[in-house]
């Protein structure tokens, strides 16, 4: 008998968007594929079978009558794709348990990939296609459906060569500004010779269409067409920064891309943007030689995230890029879903860009991270500066996804008088202690092994902070050494 499952714990865990429960006491539920489909769509969750709910929230057993043969039936309709597009699971995701001489069934339902998405049911794309939010599953809208599709192709959609237009759409000024910043930063490169045209084709900005001639890519009109041009091929397109730095005023400056005095590509935003962040960021006195250098580790990490925000927005998604900056903090969202999962972005390590080619021409003028380590570099710069943890959230219908940074330092645990901050009120310090136990002990059992880095922006503290508490779980073990080690449940 798992921990997880003891019934002492048992109501600790409140049906929330990543836990389902049911009584299934005639049988698998009907809607117990509906969850599936949006657990597989969403985040991935547990569905518990065999546990009803009380009008108080808390969970109670019903328990299952026939658990074998309820077993058997769930796989023979999983593994029917008529009624299920795809299935995620092995047997080590659908187990059983006892409480308290109640059995119950529980599936742990894995995120899908993206090219696995969409999922849905009864061999019905867009009637049974599912997603989770906090008020249960619901039905995906075709926008939706229609991301997921996109997202779930081999090639990025600014890999298309857009044929209804010529080159003569390329910014001249635009581009020029990109190849003089690339000559900077490879000064040495072969392609900066090349002429305009060829040098548009190499970095994948434009390519020849059916009809022999030069077009630009999706990726080429983005990054340096000119907005009336741009929103002919994505209707939706917006990009919209706002400082809001007096509090009586609405917004104190404003940049969007339809005013129409200026190019409104992603080139020039991105480099507009970036001036007005960083231009309010301390900048502290430093010299190689003597020559001061005022790029700090948090304005690389602005621009990383930055970057991070236009490569990978759903263009053809509402609501634009916004870019809003605070007195103490900057938020940017953009249109489209984590494609790699909010725990592997945090994690790190693997690179999954929406608009590939975007981040390559960015990467060409020195900007951008490939190897999938640039959201765990912001988290530990903002970390080393003892700055409020960075938020990162996930919204669907419409896919949006935020990152909050904050450049104010963390509250402190308030201490009565003279008294250390770690004898400061024992019963309310060890309440918060056991809080983020549990936390890292659920966290633990959906995803098995964790960092302690990992872990502690699970329960936002410092990553010294979590290696200390895990050191007195004695629950928890860790595996591998040094800058490798991991933790994981001892009964795992």
């Amino acid at each position: 008998m798992s921990g997880l499952f003891d019934l002492s714990n048992f109501n600790k865990y409140k049906e929330d968007n990543c836990l389902e429960v049911k009584k299934a006491e005639s049988g698998l539920p009907i809607s117990l594929w509906e969850s599936y489909s949006s657990f597989a769509n969403s985040n991935g969750g547990v569905i518990i079978l065999g546990v009803g709910e009380r009008q108080d929230g808390s969970w109670y057993t019903t328990g299952l009558r026939n658990v074998d043969k309820l077993k058997r039936n769930f796989w023979n309709i999983i593994h029917d794709t008529k009624k299920v597009s795809i299935n995620l699971l092995s047997d080590k995701n659908v187990e059983s348990y006892e409480v308290d001489g109640d059995l119950v069934l529980v599936i742990n339902v894995p995120r899908a990939k993206r090219e696995q998405k969409p999922v849905y049911i009864n061999n019905d794309l867009f009637g049974g296609c599912y997603r989770r939010d906090w008020e249960g599953d619901y039905h995906c809208s075709k926008a939706e459906i229609k991301g997921m599709l996109r997202d779930a192709a081999d090639e990025t959609e600014d890999m298309k060569i857009v044929e209804q237009f010529d080159v003569s759409v390329i910014d001249t000024e635009s581009l020029k500004g990109f190849r003089n910043h690339h000559k900077s930063y490879r000064p040495e490169h072969v392609f900066n010779n090349l002429p305009w045209e060829e040098y548009l084709e190499r970095i994948g900005a434009a390519g020849y269409g059916e009809d022999g001639k030069l077009h630009p890519t999706t990726a080429g009109l983005l990054m340096f067409g000119e907005e009336y041009h741009i929103v002919r091929e994505f209707p939706e397109y917006f990009l919209d920064y706002r400082e809001m730095l007096d509090p009586t005023i609405r917004w104190t400056d404003r940049l969007q891309s339809s005013s129409g005095d200026w190019s409104g590509n992603v080139f020039d935003f991105f480099f507009r943007v970036n001036s007005k962040i960083a231009k309010d960021i301390k900048k502290p006195f430093k010299l190689e030689g003597i020559t001061r250098i005022d790029d700090t580790p948090v304005h690389k990490a602005v621009r990383e995230a930055l970057v991070n925000c236009l490569v990978n927005t759903d263009y053809f998604l509402p609501c634009g890029v916004v870019i809003k900056k605070e007195e103490d903090k900057l938020v940017m969202e953009n249109p489209g879903s984590i494609r790699t999962g909010k725990k592997q972005m945090l994690r790190g390590g693997i690179s999954d860009p929406r608009n590939k080619i975007l981040m390559k021409m960015f990467n060409m003028i020195g900007i951008g991270e490939r190897a999938g380590s640039g959201i765990p570099d912001i988290y530990n710069v903002w970390e080393n500066e003892g700055w409020a943890v960075p938020v990162v959230e996930e919204s669907y219908n419409p896919d949006r996804t935020r990152l909050s940074l904050e450049f104010a330092k963390k509250q402190a645990i308030k201490t009565n008088d003279k008294k250390q901050t770690i004898k400061t009120n024992d019963k309310k310090q060890t309440s918060k202690t056991e809080i983020h136990r549990e936390k890292i002990r659920k966290y633990l059992a959906f995803n098995k092994l964790a960092s302690a880095k990992e872990l502690a922006i699970i329960i936002e503290l410092s990553a010294e902070r979590t290696r200390v508490i895990l050191s007195k779980m004695e629950d928890i073990i860790p595996v591998g050494e040094n800058r490798n080690r991991m933790y994981k449940l001892k009964n795992e």
